[in-house]
């Protein structure tokens, strides 16, 4: 059982302590979960809970959450943490529950870390929650789909937290300054967009962005009530000096350039100086991660097809560990698609087929290679004339599938770079068939024509 002391009072808490929300009009962010009408906010306020996991990045607000329901319900409310209590811990409360619930009192439970039980503690939960002695509330930043046991997790209702926009985070950090909670007794002076510097460098973590704005705020100039901070002061309390830059403006796009075309140019040592110089001044990583996605295809292509798959991978690593865990996997990504043989064939390619595209909107498509499902299609000669690759011994056929104005156009013509050097030769290949058994089409035509006549 927790003691508290004299000293226990709220202004001797961190910052986020301090201001974490009491209800769900002061909580920041998802708001697809908690706007009005939406379904987790109906709950909530209607005290109809019922077992469910939030699943989300540190600092988005699930304790917090939790901690609001237990405001609003009328059931027990017990707080647990996965770090601290085992098996016997876990029994006790249980045993305590199935009382309750014989009396007709729920007992509702938040397990906050959940992925850090074992399967033999997430057992001990299961029974209980089916016989519905507990309403189950976990939290979790790791995938439930791989770290909650099967059958607990198919009677949680999983909710998905994101990270907060950097939107949510200012606003956040501009009521902290103003809140009596938070620093609204005094006078907050600093540059006008350190507010989004720190939004950009927490990385959607509230507790993260709180942090860094108390240590500024203690550390600042004083005189009075009046407190400045200075930039140098921000860069002292985050140990990162003049990387910081505006996300929407010049610099921005600068460096985003920088690493692209360092790539481009097979520099791995700058691509990764300028992915770092990116990554430590508070850039979303999953931005980084899009743009190196572009990369493989429109520098790397069919050189290398793997380059792709890298590529995405380290998108989906991002997504799934954040920063700055994830600076590893986009450095993987960075380096790989630098050594790799580049083609912008296919960047090529779609620009010549988009200017004919765009240009010529109205070509109807072929008579041959269209669908025809309906019988008055069929009558229409919709599909008529249609050759099925996979019939012919070489998998090949000469029908044409472009319109008969742009027959002979060439969109794509692929490298010597690397893998695509082989993608040319298949293709050369394609085309010396087809000119041959387009010859051989057109010779057998012209007796028959002839024999018409």
């Amino acid at each position: 059982m927790e003691q508290h002391s004299l000293f226990d009072n709220e202004a001797s808490q961190p910052l986020a302590a301090r201001l974490r929300p009491r209800s769900l009009d002061e909580f920041f962010g998802q708001e697809h979960l908690l706007s009005k009408g939406k379904v987790l906010r109906r709950l909530i306020e209607s005290d109809q809970i019922s077992s469910m996991i939030f699943w989300g990045p540190p600092g988005v607000g699930k304790t917090t959450l939790a901690r609001i329901i237990a405001g609003h319900t009328k059931s027990n409310f017990i707080d647990f943490s996965a770090v601290t209590s085992g098996i016997k811990e876990i029994r006790a409360v249980m045993q305590q529950a199935e009382k309750d619930r014989q009396y007709g009192r729920r007992t509702m439970l938040f397990v906050d870390e959940i992925h850090r039980f074992n399967k033999a503690q997430q057992d001990a939960f299961l029974p209980f929650v089916e016989k519905g002695s507990i309403i189950l509330i976990g939290a979790t930043t790791e995938n439930p789909s791989f770290e909650v046991n099967g059958a607990l997790l198919s009677r949680c209702k999983v909710f998905v937290l994101h990270q907060l926009s950097e939107k949510d985070m200012t606003a956040l950090l501009e009521r902290a300054l103003h809140d009596p909670r938070g620093f609204g007794n005094l006078h907050v002076s600093m540059p006008p967009d350190m507010l989004e510097v720190i939004a950009a460098f927490s990385n959607g973590d509230a507790r993260s962005a709180l942090s860094t704005l108390e240590m500024a705020v203690l550390n600042g100039e004083t005189e009075g009530d009046n407190v400045r901070i200075s930039q140098e002061t921000l860069e002292e309390c985050t140990s990162r000096k003049s990387l910081l830059y505006d996300k929407k403006g010049e610099e921005h796009y600068n460096l985003i350039s920088a690493l692209h075309k360092s790539m481009r140019n097979s520099d791995p040592d700058a691509a990764v100086y300028w992915l770092a110089r990116m990554l430590e001044a508070g850039e979303d990583p999953l931005y980084i991660a899009r743009r190196v996605t572009r990369f493989a295809s429109e520098d790397v292509g069919l050189a290398d097809p793997h380059a792709l798959d890298t590529a995405v991978s380290a998108y989906q690593a991002c997504h799934f560990i954040g920063m700055p865990e994830c600076s590893v996997h986009l450095t993987q990504a960075v380096v790989y698609l630098s050594l790799a043989p580049k083609s912008n064939s296919l960047y090529v390619a779609y620009g010549r087929a988009r200017k004919d595209a765009l240009s010529m909107l109205d070509e109807p498509v072929p008579l041959q290679i269209r669908n025809a499902p309906t019988r008055l299609m069929k009558k229409l000669d919709y599909g008529k004339g249609y050759q099925y690759a996979h019939d012919a011994d070489d998998r090949l056929t000469a029908m044409h599938c472009l319109p008969d104005s742009l027959l002979g156009r060439t969109y794509y013509v692929p490298t010597e770079q690397g893998l695509e050097s082989r993608c040319k030769q298949r293709l050369e290949a394609i085309k010396t068939w087809k000119k041959k058994n387009e010859q051989k089409d057109a010779g057998a035509k012209e007796p028959a024509e002839a024999s018409d006549e």
